[in-house]
């Protein structure tokens, strides 16, 4: 399976695995890892799998090219719900929210970390990227 970014998202023994930073300084945890310089003050950390929904929306039309990689022509793009997940004494993440039944969606429901593939490569090889989905 090919990923999004590896430094977000990892398989490891066949589990996802979100990766944080944890600050040198201060130990606030952050999400995603930073990158370059900003990259320094900060420890790379596995986060926790599951978490509440703390917050969600549907996105129901498609979003701009770029940043948006996925499929998002009028006949291709289908509605999908993104949301932030607390994860306890973590960080909250913004993510996709894995759904076949909108409502039944609810803000402090348990979710646990999964992949989804989301866009293709220029070879047509689909990546893959972090969401979660109601335990």
């Amino acid at each position: 399976m090919r990923l999004i970014s590896e430094n977000v998202v990892s398989v490891q023994d066949g589990m996802p695995v979100l990766f944080g930073g944890k600050s040198k300084g201060t130990g606030e945890i952050v999400f995603p890892y930073p990158e370059g310089a900003e990259r320094e003050r900060y420890e790379k950390v596995k986060l926790k799998s599951e978490g509440a929904l703390w917050s969600y929306t549907i996105q129901r039309f498609p979003p701009k090219n770029p940043p948006y990689l996925g499929p998002n022509t009028p006949d291709t793009f289908e509605p999908f719900a993104v949301g932030y997940i607390e994860l306890p004494k973590e960080v909250i993440v913004e993510t996709r929210i894995v759904s076949e039944d909108f409502s039944k969606l609810k803000v402090g429901q348990a979710m646990r970390l999964t992949t989804i593939p989301f866009a293709e490569d220029e070879q047509g090889t689909p990546l893959h990227t972090y969401a979660f989905e109601p335990i």
